[in-house]
């Protein structure tokens, strides 16, 4: 992107609305709540001909640095001075209020460019908010409706006046060169990657979504690993709303990390706007390829804690567990043990699942627990040759014959593997709805133990062999 542009203004002035009409999703949530953006969340945006980087923040209130608004500053703060302009947006519909001349004289501070922005300027009487605005001494203010889109050219028009035609349309040489560099990776990472599986690629770009209950240290544990505090944290449990993505680098592989909002048990999300996070969780988990749960080490296997790795696997992700606050455990030799038998036990249908014990205050088990998301990763887009899978499946026909059902004995003849991401196998056999679901288990142990698929969900489907002595037309296709 040729230029970074930052939405800022006090709390409920339209500021996600406006992000989200610009990148063309609903990326940020939106409530007329006061108060919804916490962290700031980065995006591309797309205004006409423009093409600029958009960071979306949160409403700036005066209060002290140690309080949860003063720390919100503190990341707005941050997102200005890494933005080469700023969208200062006012409520032209309510007025100006002193926060808004206490924002305009920081921005002037800055010396940065500014675009002075009357929201809701479809609003009835909104005519005395937006000549208001001239006293802010921040240039003429473009009227927008970021809810329905109008005055999208005159904003326009304003970022390209205040940051320069050069900054804002840069040579078409650079355009063609990105064009050549980014859009075969993207086609790279996507269909191939189902269709012909070859050997793992330990350079392609890594999906990761770290969910847990709140107050789990999912933010500090992100923070940590970026060695720096871009994320809002603090004692307070359900700081983090939006699902907020940032990217690094773990030895030279770039990983794509999300930060989720802590979940809770259904039956207690009764807010909105906590259902909505919940629901931007929900989709990080099923965009992300591989997901670390989070678990309180001092509180350990909670309810909700088992409900969310069941539905990671359930999902089909690859799942990886980390004992978060381990530098309060004080005995941990003992504990990790009896965590390691809690694991086993209480969660079968992920046998064998990688669990680390970290500890996002200190650092400690960093490396392990992104190795353990490496290995893992592995492990779900493994593929395995059909000429192996049909000698196991004879050998553990021969260990363990399939049941007899209503005096006929089930036939397995066939198996493959149909797809990865994760291994998905198809049997072919007769009467497939009479297979008990014991010997479906039987043999997902199987796989799972000797083709040491650890951790990962395996799906097994079974399909009817065609009766070739019966009419083309009565026959079932599955």
């Amino acid at each position: 992107m040729s230029f970074t542009v930052a939405i800022v203004g006090r709390p409920n002035v339209g500021k996600s609305t406006l992000f989200n009409r610009l990148v063309g999703k609903k990326l940020a949530l939106v409530d007329d709540t006061p108060g919804v953006t916490r962290d700031r969340r980065p995006g591309d945006a797309k205004l006409v001909d423009l093409r600029f980087r958009i960071i979306d923040t949160a409403g700036l209130e005066e209060a002290g640095p140690e309080t949860l608004q003063g720390r919100m500053r503190a990341q707005t703060e941050a997102a200005i001075d890494e933005a080469d302009l700023s969208l200062f947006i006012v409520d032209a519909k309510m007025g100006l209020t002193p926060v808004d001349q206490a924002l305009a004289e920081m921005l002037r501070k800055r010396g940065k460019p500014v675009v002075l922005v009357a929201n809701k300027s479809e609003a009835r009487g909104s005519d005395g908010g937006f000549y208001d605005a001239f006293t802010l001494g921040l240039g003429e203010p473009c009227p927008i409706s970021a809810e329905h889109g109008q005055g999208m050219l005159d904003l326009r028009d304003a970022i390209v006046a205040a940051i320069g035609e050069e900054r804002a349309f840069p040579p078409k040489e650079d355009e063609a060169e990105t064009d050549v560099d980014v859009r075969p990776q993207e086609v790279g990472a996507g269909d191939d990657e189902e269709e012909i599986e070859a050997a793992y690629d330990e350079t392609k770009p890594l999906r990761v979504a770290i969910v847990g209950r709140p107050n789990a240290g999912k933010s500090t544990l992100i923070n940590r690993f970026l060695g720096e505090d871009r994320l809002l944290t603090g004692p307070e449990a359900g700081i983090t709303r939006d699902s907020i993505s940032v990217e690094w680098e773990w030895r030279g592989r770039t990983i794509k990390m999300f930060d989720t909002a802590g979940m809770r048990r259904k039956a207690k999300v009764q807010e909105k706007l906590e259902k909505l996070s919940v629901a931007d969780s929900l989709r990080s988990i099923r965009f992300a390829e591989t997901v670390v749960i989070v678990f309180d080490s001092t509180i350990p296997f909670e309810k909700q804690d088992l409900q969310l790795v069941d539905l990671v696997i359930r999902e089909g992700r690859a799942a990886v567990i980390a004992f978060n606050k381990w530098d309060l455990i004080d005995d941990p030799q003992a504990v990790l043990a009896d965590l390691r038998e809690k694991t086993d036990r209480l969660l079968p249908q992920a046998r064998g699942i990688r669990a680390v014990p970290v500890s996002g205050q200190t650092g400690r088990g960093l490396d392990k627990l992104m190795q353990a998301v490496v290995d893992t990763d592995r492990t779900w887009n493994r593929r395995i040759s059909t000429a192996k899978l049909n000698r196991w499946l004879e050998a553990q026909q021969i260990q363990h014959p399939p049941p007899a059902v209503s005096g006929r004995r089930l036939k397995l003849k066939y198996m493959t593997q149909v797809k990865a991401r994760p291994p998905g196998f198809m049997i072919a056999c007769s009467r497939p709805e009479a297979l008990p679901e014991s010997y479906v288990r039987y043999l997902t142990n199987g796989l799972r133990n000797d083709f040491e698929l650890p951790g990962v969900p395996i799906r097994i489907h079974f399909k009817a062999s065609d009766n070739p002595f019966e009419p083309k037309k009565k026959r079932k296709i599955y």
